[in-house]
């Protein structure tokens, strides 16, 4: 067996092992954005993401969307992911540039959340369609952009740096003592089901994919109005926006955030949530539709 191939085998081997464990890691927000992406997948699309797709998924892209956390924290060997998952911006100033921002703490150029969608779309473009190339690992790339598709949309994934994104701002969510990007990250989501949608993520899925084709139809255009194969600077420029806004607004070291904060983020989490949804699905459609998308 060659290198490559062994590479490959040990590769998956870890994605089959990881994937019965996602949703009891409580990533339910990237569990409901690659379950609206599936709706809005093109035949071509769908039957490449099962290609590519281990056989333990079922075909189910969902099911995985969580991997790239699972490995980053629980496998040394995908540390090095650990910067791609966000883009840190300079405190206060609410833009986002990617010359400026997008690097690692060690200043290398290019690993960030937004420096990762482009490349790992580039990937799959380029890759799915050579037979002969075995450059790249095309199941990994898959994962991985189908998860920092979700990142670049949760608005303290392009937070400050001085707060790591709201990671050492502490407050009580009720009466828990946590973080502000965890708030972010899983406990709006969690405190959502338990309260509106009877702790079941089908009917949260569900009221979203509604609100895509009635509240919300008229700015769907809006959010598909990318003119390459994929636009993650204007999502990153957008969700430092909303960290502005709505994040880290009344929401001090040491407050305790409660009804107030909940019901007026809610429907900032749940409407990021969909349009990640939406655009990984055209981000796929893209890179596998038949008819080769135009050179950036």
């Amino acid at each position: 067996m060659g290198g490559f191939e062994l590479r490959w085998v040990v590769r998956v081997t870890v994605v089959l092992m990881m994937v019965p464990k996602i949703l009891g890691w409580g990533k339910e927000g990237h569990y409901v954005i690659c379950k609206i992406a599936e709706e809005y997948l093109t035949e071509d699309a769908l039957a490449a993401v099962r290609e590519l797709l281990p056989d333990q998924t079922e075909g189910d892209l969902a099911a995985v969307c969580s991997w790239a956390d699972e490995v980053k924290h629980h496998y040394p060997y995908y540390r090095w992911s650990s910067p791609l998952h966000y883009v840190d911006t300079p405190d206060f100033l609410c833009n986002y540039k990617y010359c400026r921002d997008c690097h690692d703490g060690h200043r290398h150029k290019d690993r960030c959340v937004t420096g990762a969608i482009y490349n790992y779309s580039m990937q799959l473009s380029q890759g799915y369609y050579d037979l002969n190339s075995e450059k790249y690992n095309l199941t990994e790339a898959l994962m991985f952009l189908s998860h920092f598709v979700g990142d670049v949309h949760q608005p303290l994934h392009v937070g400050f740096t001085g707060d790591v994104g709201g990671n050492t701002i502490i407050v009580r969510w009720y009466r828990r003592k946590t973080n502000l990007h965890h708030v972010w990250d899983t406990m709006i989501i969690e405190s959502a089901l338990k309260t509106y949608y009877k702790s079941d993520l089908t009917l949260m899925i569900q009221a979203l994919l509604r609100n895509i084709t009635d509240e919300w139809s008229d700015d769907v255009p809006s959010w598909e109005n990318c003119k390459k194969m994929v636009c993650p600077d204007p999502y990153a420029s957008e969700s430092v926006r909303l960290a502005c806004k709505f994040a880290y607004r009344n929401a001090t070291p040491g407050s305790t955030l409660g009804d107030d904060y909940f019901l007026s983020r809610l429907p900032v989490v749940e409407k990021r949530l969909a349009q990640s949804g939406i655009r990984l699905a055209e981000v796929l459609n893209r890179i596998f539709s038949k008819q080769p998308f135009a050179a950036q």
